[in-house]
């Protein structure tokens, strides 16, 4: 039976561009924080283990599953569950932009970015693989999904973990600063607004950790926050710094709001797949 409530800290900072091992020991001394403070679940940023704008980097920072330094991680997971960000290197040498999903000492999950933005000011694709494939977890308060940044930009995306009974959508990012506002930053708005209709729509806790920091002259934004679907955003880091966020998600809330209005019970999969599949024909 899955717990009543998890008790997450988002672990908003901006990791050194390249250097893997000063990386993975500050991720050590923000886990011991968080396990000194009685959290359960200890959030990263998108590649928090090697930084964003790698290049030709990218290569000489890739780990596998095996490599110590995500080793040294899973072995902390054995005091709370981790999810940090890494390039992972395939058995046939192909690169991923990947989220890792740890806990009891194990890699219970490993999600690959679906989709590589090659717009504006980005250029994932030249560096690394798209991964194929979206699926759930199970985890203590229920089953989660783990999207990366852009992912989250594909509404198809969170559908997919929705109908596969998700109650926990971590997201994880590496979002530079773009359209400041007078009220803030225009892409801050945005995530707001698409992470608040997630929630609600698919009526699962939302949990966003986005970096801060500068490299190559961008700068990433943070804003970390939390969502519920009956109560909406419930926690949230300030712009820019470096910080935690903690926050206990009930899962009464997930039970309220969907019982109040039964959105996932009356989807209809069957009509989606024939609509979509009649797309695909024409």
């Amino acid at each position: 039976m899955a717990e009543s409530v998890c008790r997450a800290r988002l672990v908003q900072f901006a990791p050194r561009l390249g250097a893997v091992e000063d990386n993975v020991e500050r991720h050590r001394a923000a886990i011991a924080a968080a396990v000194e403070s009685g959290r359960e679940l200890v959030v990263f940023p998108e590649l928090s283990l090697t930084g964003y704008y790698l290049r030709d980097l990218v290569s000489e920072v890739a780990l596998t599953p095996e490599s110590p330094s995500l080793r040294a991680l899973v072995e902390a997971s054995r005091r709370v569950d981790v999810v940090c960000g890494f390039v992972e290197e395939s058995p046939t040498c192909a690169l991923y932009c990947t989220a890792a999903y740890l806990a009891e000492g194990q890699i219970r999950h490993l999600h690959r970015k679906v989709y590589l933005p090659t717009y504006g000011m980005f250029d994932e694709g030249r560096y690394l693989s798209a991964g194929a494939e979206l699926r759930t977890f199970p985890t203590r308060w229920g089953p989660a999904g783990l999207l990366i940044c852009e992912d989250l930009w594909h509404p198809s995306a969170p559908y997919v973990l929705s109908r596969q009974g998700m109650d926990l959508l971590i997201a994880v990012s590496a979002s530079p600063l773009r359209g400041v506002q007078p009220g803030g930053p225009e892409i801050q708005a945005t995530y707001a607004q698409m992470l608040g209709t997630y929630a609600a729509l698919f009526q699962c806790h939302v949990l966003f950790c986005n970096r801060v920091g500068v490299e190559d002259g961008v700068t990433f934004w943070g804003g970390s926050r939390a969502v519920s679907p009956l109560t909406g955003e419930c926690a949230c880091a300030p712009l820019l710094e470096e910080t935690y966020v903690d926050v206990d998600l009930s899962r009464s809330d997930l039970r309220i709001a969907r019982l109040a209005t039964p959105l996932l019970a009356d989807e209809r999969l069957d009509l989606t797949l024939r609509a979509l599949e009649k797309i695909r024909r024409e």
